[in-house]
């Protein structure tokens, strides 16, 4: 697999994942991914364009591609992708600033000062959704957001906090609303550039709404049939399938979401 600042190659139309690796990739770039059924897998990192290769496969980034992945080629391209933005923003100790240098296949980073190990990091973060004791939906559009595009609310756990008590935090800084029974519910890798967003459902004791931190512009009870009606309409949009925020959604809701026609 051949990845670009958080992009990765592929051919073809429609786009298929690009599991070849340019054959002058240097061994402190090339970074194991793991096997399957008998097979290696391995990303080889680049920089820039190929200047004058009119064969050069293009790159599209996950947000672009994931949907047209299978499980594996899904799990690749995540892995593949954190790795690449670790490696491009920790290439000086955290300790002494000296260069690192890559070991273990791509997996650690050794000083070359002081000899100390480093490892990719991976930030938590709780994504949730907020229900009322009417089984409505809070949902909430983030201030760099366009008109109608909606989601659940998230935010990431703070040192020596618990993800339960990172739900109920959240929730009031964003929308002032106290949440009381908070349910893990699953998780979803999202290397933009390193999180790891585990999905909670939160019960909500009050309904009023008072935007708190600055971060959310506008917030909506909905009521399932709310929903279809505003994606129908097309006063709602949400988040695409590749993200936990809809598989969130579509959990509350009791199945695919209904797509607006013609989208």
């Amino acid at each position: 697999m051949r990845v670009r600042e958080g992009r990765v190659a592929v051919i073809g139309a429609p786009p298929r994942l690009d599991l070849g690796l340019r054959p002058d990739v240097p061994a402190d770039r090339r970074l194991f991914l793991g096997t399957h059924d008998g097979v290696a897998y391995f990303a080889g990192l680049e920089d820039g364009p190929d200047a004058g290769d009119e064969h050069a496969p293009s790159y599209l980034g996950l947000r672009e591609v994931g949907a047209l992945l299978d499980d594996l080629e899904a799990g690749l391209v995540v892995h593949a992708v954190a790795l690449d933005n670790w490696h491009r923003t920790h290439q000086h100790c955290p300790r002494c600033g000296a260069p690192t240098r890559v070991e273990n296949a791509g997996h650690t980073r050794r000083c070359e000062n002081d000899g100390s190990e480093h490892y990719p990091r991976t930030d938590p973060a709780v994504i949730m959704l907020v229900v009322d004791d009417d089984e409505r939906l809070l949902l909430g559009r983030q201030v760099t957001w366009p008109e109608g595009r909606f989601s659940t609310l998230a935010g990431f756990v703070e040192p020596g906090e618990s993800l339960e008590a990172a739900v109920r935090r959240e929730v009031h800084e964003e929308a002032g609303i106290t949440v009381d029974a908070v349910t893990y519910l699953g998780s979803q890798p999202w290397p933009f550039p390193s999180s790891l967003m585990l999905g909670f459902t939160a019960h909500a004791r009050d309904t009023a709404v008072e935007r708190r931190d600055g971060e959310i512009a506008e917030t909506r009870w909905y009521t399932r049939e709310r929903v279809v009606a505003d994606i129908d309409s097309g006063a709602l949009l949400v988040s695409p399938s590749i993200s936990i925020s809809r598989r969130l959604i579509e959990h509350w809701y009791g199945g695919p979401l209904p797509e607006k026609p013609g989208s």
